[in-house]
């Protein structure tokens, strides 16, 4: 039976596609803050990041499947906003399944990393030598 992790210690999930394509948890949580916020720009602030940047990763996300994550709509009367597909929302709760999948498989290791780690590394081991220096 594998412990619970309670070292502070967590995985990062990312899965890479073919052409350089990659899913992580930054697109993952721009996805939660659209579905939040209703706008790819407010969603964009709430990760410090530029409208253009969230822009090209919304668009990035649209491409990498076959369905869309995000449908987005033009300002007009009642202002532009984005909101996430019935496909994003899945997204998002599968990633987030992979993530605790992956962080309970882990939980073993994790919390001998914890128990090995030096919590003080400013009074770590001496600093070794460069031998090419000495010559």
């Amino acid at each position: 039976m594998s412990k619970k992790n309670t070292t502070g210690l967590t995985p990062v999930l990312r899965v890479d596609f073919p052409h350089a394509e990659r899913l992580g948890r930054g697109k993952i949580m721009l996805l939660e803050h659209i579905r939040e916020t209703g706008s790819i720009s407010a969603a964009g602030r709430a990760m410090d990041m530029s409208y253009r940047r969230a822009w090209l990763l919304v668009s990035a996300l649209n491409r990498m499947f076959a369905q869309e994550s995000v449908a987005s709509q033009r300002g007009g009367k009642q202002g532009g906003g984005a909101v996430l597909t019935p496909f994003g929302e899945e997204l998002i709760r599968r990633f987030r399944v992979m993530e605790a999948k992956a962080e309970a498989a882990l939980a073993d290791e994790l919390a001998w990393l914890g128990e090995n780690r030096n919590t003080n590394p400013v009074a770590a081991a001496p600093a070794i030598t460069d031998p090419e220096q000495h010559s």
